[in-house]
């Protein structure tokens, strides 16, 4: 395959966004929250697990544990009976007290809106800031970069890095700031419906034309 210019990539880029925007209109964070608050702590339980998983533990946990003042209280033993089943309980546990604690001292209880702010609080880093800015306060930051957004980044050819800080550069630089939130949606859902890690779907892809590693 021919070297693809800046240009090219641009608009091809811009391509892409807009037929997938086209293919999942609806595409959003399919974590179930209310504020700010309930995304940070379902993100940070979402590692090394499902979206689906996770919306079946916070009813519960949100129940018992309503706000940042609340969480910060809880006993570590008790939080982890609650997320035990999304796996690696006892850090994800500590963590979301960790975060609550950390909102309640340095912040009043209310969870604050800027990526220096987010990044440094206990179980958050660069991507969970990137996901409570751009779904709790609809800023565009940067891009959530997870394990779709990273595998589909390099089939479709927009990075070849391997490392998410890298790739969120990367698209940063491709594609303008207020598609950023939305981009990591529309990628993300691609990923779990048709362009799929075990077997991609190529033929169902509304953008296989555009796709370098495309197999049809």
């Amino acid at each position: 395959m021919p070297r693809e210019s800046k240009k090219a990539r641009s608009a091809r880029a811009a391509e892409v966004y807009d037929l997938l925007s086209e293919e999942y209109p609806a595409a959003h964070c399919e974590l179930d929250f209310v504020d700010a608050f309930q995304l940070a702590v379902a993100t940070v339980l979402s590692a090394q697990t499902t979206d689906e998983r996770v919306n079946m533990v916070t009813p519960h946990l949100f129940r018992r544990y309503p706000d940042a003042r609340a969480l910060a209280a809880a006993r570590q033993e008790d939080i982890e009976d609650i997320v035990r089943s999304t796996g690696f309980f006892r850090n994800k546990a500590k963590n979301i007290i960790g975060f609550a604690r950390g909102v309640v001292e340095e912040h009043d209880g209310v969870v604050p809106r800027t990526m220096a702010e987010l990044s440094v609080l206990p179980g958050v880093g660069r991507k969970t800031a990137n996901v409570i800015l751009g779904n709790a306060f609809g800023v565009d930051e940067g891009v959530v970069v997870d394990t779709h957004v990273k595998r589909l980044s390099v089939l479709l050819s927009f990075t070849g890095e391997q490392t998410p800080e890298k790739i969120e550069k990367d698209l940063m630089a491709l594609f303008p700031r207020d598609r950023w939130t939305m981009l990591s949606h529309l990628l993300i859902w691609h990923g779990r419906r048709v362009c799929v890690a075990r077997k991609p779907r190529c033929e169902a892809c509304a953008v296989s034309h555009l796709c370098p590693s495309s197999r049809v």
